[in-house]
């Protein structure tokens, strides 16, 4: 729907819609149309005056971002040390970054940004023993928004599949190539989304993808997922549908892999994103029938191995913190599982390399490795290099050796090459960064939320600050979709850190970290348990003396956005800064575009019954802004291309905030261009986006000049 303006000339808006608002801080915030559309449900009349703002195809909405932009990037520019934050920012990225190594082919592959490069550039190693460039992202795009998104490799390593994503979207294009003399070899596919690539030896690999929809291609509606199979040499337009695509029965999310031994193509079908169907094929016999391995979506599960027929399935069915079992693909129902791995105490999340099973545990976020054989027997715990998060353990059957990689918040990642045998492993690579991690310390706490539910908290700061209530400090959260926190280096943090900063992370319900039913007591009717988990961590940060409301600020992108924007409309004294990043900001209307009615199990629809809708308006940030309440200082941060959140989340929860704050805190939103949900995003941008986030941060909490003016040593305010 087209806005009804006050006055309209030559397509942009003149109109004072709304009343223009000045504070001290001299702002004026952009004019934003006003329409009548109104929603009911179950009888309730819901107005959405800025619904025009959905239109991303829109000259309106193009004109209203460029008119925000511009309030947004003036107050920014004008803060007194942003260029020096933004300095500094450059110099402790411009270190060699390298990551975990892997093997292909019995070739080596790795990627490494030099320093300052938009984006990470795959090596391997030559004949010569010297590395050698193996695709370079950054001659993608004249300005580094299209990023490599994918690569799958064929099972002797001599062809590659890769996709890339354009300014950040998650729509793809799959190239081929031949590895051996890195040569294109076939047309690219394209409009691919949410897919992986699996190869079926030589021939062709299996992927999934939508059917462009009508509209916005950005925001319109993606419900019917489908696995097609592409054989080398033929048109795109010539593949073969696998799996999906039948009106009687949808699914929003299908995922397909071949078997490291290539005898399997396993399915996984889901409407949400938590619970799945399975399925499997043997292609050893032509033409073979798919065969369910879980016929509902009531639990989680995927096959992680297999040994011949006998198939080893991690599974959280009649386990929350999930176990690996075993079963004979000649009748793989759930009623034929034997415990290969039982479920413990702590969640697992395991992986394969070496001919072993390497087991990760989550203890309170930590990470803790065991190793065992093919017959389940504990071989060793892998003792790790400290307290933090371990990743990688993975590798083929055949390889002895593979990497890991170890990081915590105040300890750059570092790479360790790992004996599958003896269980010994030594350093590989350890980053030259400006950074003294012995100057910082973490530390992990527990605080009681307002149910009387024990939460962790990971707490790091500089060494020998007082508790006295002046520690500028971020509070970070997510609280959803099964996803945990885990300990992890930032080098935009160290900034923050160096700075006398505290960068705070609780481990909040409806997260990963204690298993399915830690996840679940924050979903649905229970969303509540996850916003409270969250302001009971900035009540003890406050009563404990890191900080206080005035030196308080929330952030989390995503999920972790609609988290800062229910806790900033529900506690607007709490906080001194809101950032809330790419959002989930409209509950009521969240489900109706791209692939948000996957989101559901986290969520619920305010169409599936009054109660939800009753209690998820009861929570929307976008629908519990008051008139006249003072809110804290807020950056809405989004960008144009992200068709994960659409931004159309964002410009209502900023147009509304400008409408209705009464205080003297700025509250603007800023709209990156070319630029999607957050993955590719060439770094250029993002120190530009930390630099504004910390200024603004600083600045609000009272700062002329930053706190520590002698960490950003050589560069000048």
């Amino acid at each position: 729907m087209k806005p009804s303006y006050c006055i309209l000339a030559l397509g942009i808006l003149l109109a004072a819609c709304q009343n223009k608002k000045s504070n001290p801080m001299s702002l004026n915030y952009p004019e934003t149309a006003k329409v009548d559309t109104v929603d009911t449900y179950f009888g309730n009349e819901v107005p959405d005056p800025y619904r025009w703002l959905e239109d991303d195809r829109s000259p309106e909405t193009e004109d209203w971002v460029k008119r925000q932009n511009a309030v947004t990037f003036d107050y920014l520019n004008g803060i007194p040390y942003r260029e020096a934050l933004k300095n500094r920012l450059e110099k402790l990225w411009d270190y060699e970054k390298l990551g975990t190594p892997f093997k292909e082919g019995g070739k080596t592959y790795f990627y490494k940004n030099d320093g300052l490069q938009d984006q990470y550039v795959l090596y391997r190693e030559s004949e010569g023993g010297d590395p050698e460039v193996f695709l370079d992202p950054n001659t993608f795009s004249e300005d580094g928004t299209t990023s490599l998104a994918g690569l799958s490799f064929t099972k002797d390593g001599s062809r590659a599949a890769y996709s890339i994503s354009e300014g950040g979207s998650d729509w793809r294009k799959v190239i081929v190539m031949d590895a051996s003399s890195r040569e294109i070899i076939e047309d690219t596919l394209v409009d691919v989304k949410f897919s992986g690539v699996s190869w079926r030896g030589n021939e062709g690999f299996y992927y999934s993808s939508y059917d462009k929809p009508e509209g916005s291609e950005l925001s319109a509606k993606t419900d019917q997922h489908k696995v097609y199979f592409h054989l080398l040499g033929q048109p795109q337009s010539e593949d073969e549908l696998i799996f999906g695509g039948t009106p009687e029965e949808k699914h929003r999310y299908i995922g397909a892999s071949v078997s490291e031994d290539q005898r399997y193509l396993i399915i996984s079908a889901a409407n949400t994103t938590s619970g799945n169907k399975l399925f499997i094929r043997d292609l050893e016999q032509p033409g073979s029938e798919i065969k369910t391995i879980v016929g509902d979506e009531t639990s989680e599960s995927y096959v992680i191995d297999n040994e011949g027929s006998r198939l080893f399935i991690v599974t959280d069915r009649e386990a929350p913190n999930k176990r690996i079992v075993t079963v004979d693909a000649s009748d793989p129902g759930p009623e034929n599982w034997e415990d290969f791995i039982p479920e413990t105490e702590n969640v697992l999340s395991p992986n394969t390399g070496g001919g072993y099973f390497f087991a990760e545990y989550m203890v309170d976020a930590i990470s803790r490795v065991l190793q065992y054989d093919y017959q389940g027997n504990l071989v060793r715990e892998v003792p790790l290099p400290g307290l933090g998060s371990a990743s990688g353990f993975g590798g083929k059957k055949e390889e002895k050796e593979f990497y890991f990689n170890f990081t915590n918040y105040n300890t750059p990642g570092s790479s360790y090459k790992y004996n599958v045998e003896t269980g010994e492993y030594e350093l590989y690579w350890k980053p030259d960064i400006d950074f003294n991690p012995d100057d910082y310390v973490s530390s992990q706490v527990f605080y009681t939320s307002a149910d009387g539910t024990r939460i962790p908290m990971i707490i790091t700061h500089k060494k020998g600050i007082e508790k006295n209530g002046e520690n500028p400090t971020i509070l970070y959260g997510y609280g959803g979709f099964n996803i945990s926190l885990t300990p992890g280096f930032s080098t935009s943090n160290a900034v923050w850190l160096e700075q006398g900063g505290i960068y705070a992370v609780p481990n909040i319900r409806g997260g990963g970290e204690y298993g399915k039913e830690w996840h679940d007591a924050g979903t649905k009717t229970r969303k509540q348990n996850v916003f409270d988990d969250f302001i009971a961590a900035a009540e003890y940060l406050i009563s404990e003396g890191y900080t206080s409301s005035k030196k308080l600020a929330i952030r989390g992108g995503s999920n972790g956005g609609l988290l800062v924007g229910a806790v900033m409309t529900q506690r607007p004294d709490l906080m001194q800064v809101a950032l809330p990043a790419v959002g989930v900001l409209d509950m009521l209307r969240y489900h109706t575009f791209t692939a948000g009615a996957g989101w559901s199990y986290d969520y619920g629809t305010s169409e599936d019954s009054e109660e939800m809708f009753e209690y998820l308006k009861g929570y929307s940030p976008l629908h519990n802004i008051r008139e006249g309440v003072s809110y804290p200082a807020t950056l809405v941060t989004t960008a144009d291309h992200d068709d994960r959140v659409v931004p159309a989340h964002s410009f209502k929860f900023a147009a509304t905030l400008q409408e209705k704050h009464a205080g003297e805190n700025p509250v603007l939103i800023r709209i990156e261009t070319n630029a999607g949900h957050g993955a590719g995003t060439p770094i250029s941008k993002t120190i530009e986006q930390y630099a504004d986030l910390f200024g603004f941060t600083f600045y609000n909490m009272g700062y002329e000049a930053l706190p520590n003016r002698a960490a950003l040593k050589e560069f000048k305010e």
